[in-house]
């Protein structure tokens, strides 16, 4: 995870998820398991996706920005689900400045998994579809692998949100505080060889 720190934004650019890989044991509304998001899921969900909002802590009155509002740009690659976002927050600006900010996570529907038994081991949850409507910042006061499962109602019948996250390590890159350049001398200095009053 890269963060970016200037005097009015932040630019986070990391990885949301990683695809075909093992989470955390984890307890979902199947029950406990370790849960693999199956590879091309993001890419069809982002396809799907009219928009994805951009977060802070999953809470919905803390909205940092979306793919609409031209702030946030999701893709996914052989890697899993990267995201590049530019927050202009001040509060999220002085997080990231104060090493506060300390995962990615994100919100989804599952809409298409199967269940994996293993003899030696808990079992492993496939999500092979899902659609995917937040990706949020985590900062210090929430658990970094922060898990949750919410249910609501849609269209008469219950749907499992599930949101999931882990922790980055941040490489904090903060410009902040650097004077602008003045390029006054250099420009003078170009009029005098060019013979300008």
């Amino acid at each position: 995870m890269r963060i970016e720190v200037r005097n009015d934004k932040v630019i986070l650019d990391g990885y949301v998820n990683a695809v075909d890989r093992d989470s955390k044991p984890i307890i979902t509304a199947k029950g406990k398991c370790v849960e693999r998001i199956e590879p091309r899921a993001f890419d069809k969900a982002l396809g799907r996706a009219e928009n994805v909002d951009l977060l802070l802590n999953h809470r919905k009155d803390r909205k940092l920005g979306s793919i609409k509002e031209g702030n946030l740009e999701l893709f996914e690659d052989n890697i899993g689900l990267r995201a590049i976002a530019t927050v202009t927050d001040p509060e999220t600006i002085q997080k990231a400045k104060e090493k506060k900010l300390r995962g990615w996570s994100f919100g989804m529907f599952a809409n298409k998994d199967r269940i994996e038994e293993r003899s030696n081991d808990i079992p492993r949850r496939h999500i092979e579809d899902l659609n995917l409507f937040e990706v949020s910042i985590i900062d210090d006061r929430m658990s970094p692998c922060y898990i949750a499962t919410s249910i609501e109602q849609r269209a008469g019948e219950e749907v499992i949100t599930e949101q999931r996250g882990d922790e980055f390590r941040a490489v904090i890159i903060d410009e902040s505080s650097k004077k602008p350049i003045d390029y006054s001398e250099f420009e003078n200095k170009i009029k005098e060889l060019r013979g300008d009053e």
